[in-house]
């Protein structure tokens, strides 16, 4: 029996589209949502072995979004791997941040495994485009590299759902053994591919 991932691309409202990939087995199907109840709904009826989300789910040990130096162990990781990102306490990020961290509640409280993972780094480890800059090249790459299937052949993705196929991906690479997690587990471990899948 395939294993399922889904990958969420998290918005940081819900009145802006979140992407999310259901990724059974190497066949893909994405639709873009907006609610939580839209995403608990789908969680509820697929029942994924993992879910893997774009958005930052824990706050620095013992910090709050207004403390100064509010870096968590995985972002500073991310910062030496040369990897650019927005800290979480930046802008938009706030919100994104608070929707993160409950929807992962929710989601644990229900018996679900959640991860956090950051399609912007698993691209550049990947060595492929960011869907902003290469949506098209992007989606190719993801097809060559891990045989895809589904959606992804030939439907017009959005951003967000190209970002969630990447959640995905990490999704069903940590089932697999074949991940890394970068960070202090005491605040939350970033789950990212394993450096040697760049191709």
């Amino acid at each position: 029996m395939n294993m399922v991932s889904i990958g969420i691309d998290l918005a940081g409202v819900s009145h802006r589209p979140t992407g999310i990939c259901i990724l059974k087995g190497n066949t893909v199907r994405t639709t873009i949502v907006f609610t939580d109840e839209e995403i608990l709904n789908i969680i509820l009826y697929e029942r994924p072995n993992i879910i893997a989300i774009d958005a930052p789910l824990a706050l620095p040990r013992g910090k709050t979004l207004d403390s100064k130096n509010c870096i968590r162990e995985c972002d500073r990781a991310l910062w030496r791997m040369g990897i650019k990102f927005f800290p979480i306490n930046f802008g938009g990020m706030r919100k994104l941040t608070l929707r993160g961290i409950e929807l992962r509640r929710k989601l644990e409280n229900l018996g679900f495994i959640v991860i956090e993972t950051y399609p912007g780094a698993v691209q550049d480890i990947l060595g492929v485009p960011r869907a902003k800059r290469d949506r098209e090249n992007l989606r190719k790459r993801l097809i060559e590299i891990f045989n895809l299937e589904g959606d992804i052949l030939y439907k017009s993705l959005t951003l967000h759902e190209l970002d969630a196929i990447t959640c995905a991906i990490v999704g069903k690479l940590y089932l697999e053994g074949k991940y890394m997690a970068i960070g202090d587990p005491d605040e939350i471990l970033m789950i990212l591919p394993e450096e040697n899948l760049r191709v």
